[in-house]
Parts: C-alpha cells; structure tokens; sequence
C-alpha cells in the first residue's frame, strides 16, 4: 500500500477519513492523497464573461481553506500532497486514483460541503461503484487500523473470487484474522448445510488451490443480508466489515440493492469493499 486517497469536504466526517489514512499511511509507509473537489455547475464552467475569474476565486479560496485543513498534528512526517479538483466528484476519484495509481480511497460517509450534501448516503455508494481500487468507509473516528478481525461477506460465487484474493492479499499483509460470513436467506434462496458446503468446497479450490480456509468460514441465518453480516461481525469480534461489489453493476448475487450502502450506513464498524 504505497498511496492512499481520502476526499475532503472540511467536515468532521471527512476529517474521521483523513484521520484513518493517515494511520494507515504510517503504518504502511504511504503517501496521502487529499482530494477536495470543489462543485461547479456545467454553467458556470462553460460559461464565458467574469466566470473564469469566479473559477479562479473559487480555487484560489478553495486552496487556502484546503491547506489550513491540512495542518494537523497527526499528519507530521507523512507526505500528504493536496489536489482540488472541480465537479464530478463521483468518476473523478477514480480517475485520480488511476491517474496516481493509488491502492485504497478512504472516505467518510457523511459530510456537507457548503450547504449542500456532499458524500452522504447514496453518494458514497456511488464513489464505491465508480472505484476500482477498494474504498474504505469510515463514519467514527477509528482508534486503530490494525484491523486484526475481518468479516469478510461472501456468496461463495465464482465470479468473487479476484476480489476475495484481493482481500486476501491486503489482510495477510496486514496480519489480519480473515473470517468469510456467508449469510443463508429463507423461501427460494434457502440452502441447507451440505449446499452451502459443496458451494465452499468449490470456491476455495478454485481460488486457493487448497481447502485450508473453511475454518474460517461463518455461517449465518438472517431474514435480510445486512442484518445477517452485522450479527455475524459482532459475535466474530471483527474490527472491519468487507464487501464485495460488482460497482456500476451492482452488488454481486444476494448483495442485491443498497445491501453495501445499508450495511455501511448501519454499521458502527468500518466497511471495505472490493471491486468483482
């Protein structure tokens, strides 16, 4: 993990984000992108006349604030290299990500810019289905980012596997306890335990090779998805939520809807996702 990227809206929210990456940027020797996009509407930057000059204003005061925002105690002796940017906020991350070749976003899930929300519900979603990098969303402030216990939700499906080698991949790094929480929905979606096994047992001899993890798989039964993974990381003693999203698709399988959105929004822990 060489490079971290957290928008900022100068709101608590945003400073919870800035806060977690800036541990993890020291724990992993990173570098922090600070992204702050500043909206404009389509008329304003198309616009001939005085608006340039108001773009500039605009900017010009954008910066300032942005660098007063940055002076925090807990960014000493971290390379922390500010961006501002102006509308699209939603591909714009990702565009910044791939332009820098960044390994994870960080981002709060509440925040106002102004006084209009800015990354609040439905919008945080929205930067997690743009990202190709995996997004870690934060609502709290996060004491530690050892993250030593991880839930990770999984459906056992093939078309999960890079991102569970993904997940893999980062929380071995991290010395991390891996446990996948597999929920068992009711009526048509309902498997009994030797489905669920054989669905398992092929998963993790595609993905690993090998059937070393199935200890460390959860099983759950729940009416609702997100309800089923929330008690599942609770009596796991998991310190990180993880996800698997198909992004702009939607969430794979039984992550159908706002599942990623309503576990993130309800969830007191933080959330991860990783692109399928």
């Amino acid at each position: 993990m060489k490079k971290i990227i957290v928008p900022i809206d100068f709101s608590e929210h945003s400073e919870y984000a800035l806060n977690a990456a800036a541990k993890l940027a020291k724990k992993h020797d990173a570098e922090l992108l600070a992204l702050h996009m500043l909206e404009m509407s389509e008329v304003i930057l198309t616009a001939g006349g005085e608006q340039p000059q108001k773009i500039i204003y605009f900017l010009k005061l954008a910066e300032q604030r942005f660098e007063d925002f940055l002076k925090k105690d807990y960014l000493k002796d971290i390379k922390v290299t500010p961006i501002v940017k102006h509308f699209k906020v939603f591909s714009e991350v990702n565009n910044i990500a791939k332009k820098y070749d960044a390994d994870l976003i960080v981002i709060g899930s509440h925040g106002t810019s102004g006084v209009k929300e800015f990354f609040i519900g439905s919008n945080t979603e929205r930067v997690v289905r743009h990202a190709d990098i995996p997004v870690l969303v934060v609502k709290d402030h996060v004491p530690q980012v050892n993250f030593e216990v991880v839930a990770y939700a999984c459906d056992f499906s093939e078309d999960s596997i890079t991102a569970y080698l993904n997940a893999v991949k980062m929380f071995d790094k991290m010395g991390s306890k891996l446990y996948l929480v597999h929920v068992n929905l009711p009526n048509d979606r309902f498997k009994s335990a030797s489905e669920i096994e054989r669905l398992a047992v092929n998963f993790f001899t595609k993905a690993d090779g090998n059937l070393d993890r199935m200890d460390a798989v959860h099983y759950t039964s729940d009416y609702i998805v997100e309800d089923g993974i929330l008690s599942a990381s609770i009596k796991i003693g998991a310190d990180l939520i993880a996800i698997p999203t198909h992004g702009r698709k939607g969430l794979s399988h039984f992550f159908q809807g706002s599942v990623g959105e309503d576990v993130a929004n309800h969830s007191t822990l933080p959330v991860i996702t990783f692109k399928i």
